[in-house]
């Protein structure tokens, strides 16, 4: 029973009660390398590129390239976005606000999130959080710089996931796995 106007009488009435929004604690559900953010030496390696010949190469990378580079994609259209908004001084402090959330509950998350119970997928944080942040930054002075940003940024993902080879990307994680008893 609660009593309100008195003062707490223990160290566990002093925690916040997020009872509602908790880590889940099934850890063989976790999907691996949730919110992994892959070496940036292996995305950029230059041995890794090529230009594909066929158009179903291209599609089939680019499907390979933006799941198993999905952090480092979403990092390379934040930064975008975040240089088109260093003249714009509010935008940019608003940015800086929503990129606490997304570190939050995206890019520091080892564990799929969970809110009332449900376990939420992470494309589902990363699609919501892409809206939040793009929704609120439009309501700033800066929607055709946001705009070009996204874009930019898009175009440069895809024109990597593109010509970046797919066949070694679980390379290291191989080795890694037989190195472990």
């Amino acid at each position: 029973m609660t009593t309100y106007g008195t003062n707490p009488t223990s160290a566990n009435d002093l925690a916040p009660k997020l009872e509602y929004i908790t880590r889940a604690d099934d850890h063989h559900n976790v999907r691996p390398g949730l919110a992994t953010r892959r070496p940036w030496k292996q995305m950029l390696d230059l041995r890794s590129f090529n230009f594909p010949r066929k158009i179903a190469t291209v599609i089939t990378r680019i499907k390979a390239n933006t799941v198993y580079f999905q952090t480092n994609y979403t990092i390379v259209v934040l930064f975008s976005v975040f240089l088109s908004l260093v003249w714009n001084p509010l935008s940019l402090l608003i940015l800086l606000a929503i990129i606490g959330a997304w570190l939050f509950l995206y890019f520091l998350r080892d564990e799929p999130l969970t809110v009332f119970d449900r376990e939420i997928d992470h494309r589902v944080v990363l699609i919501a959080m892409s809206v939040i942040t793009l929704s609120i930054l439009f309501l700033t002075d800066a929607k055709l710089n946001i705009a070009v940003a996204v874009v930019a940024g898009v175009a440069v993902v895809l024109s990597h996931a593109a010509v970046r080879k797919t066949e070694d990307m679980y390379q290291n994680e191989d080795e890694t796995s037989r190195l472990l008893p």
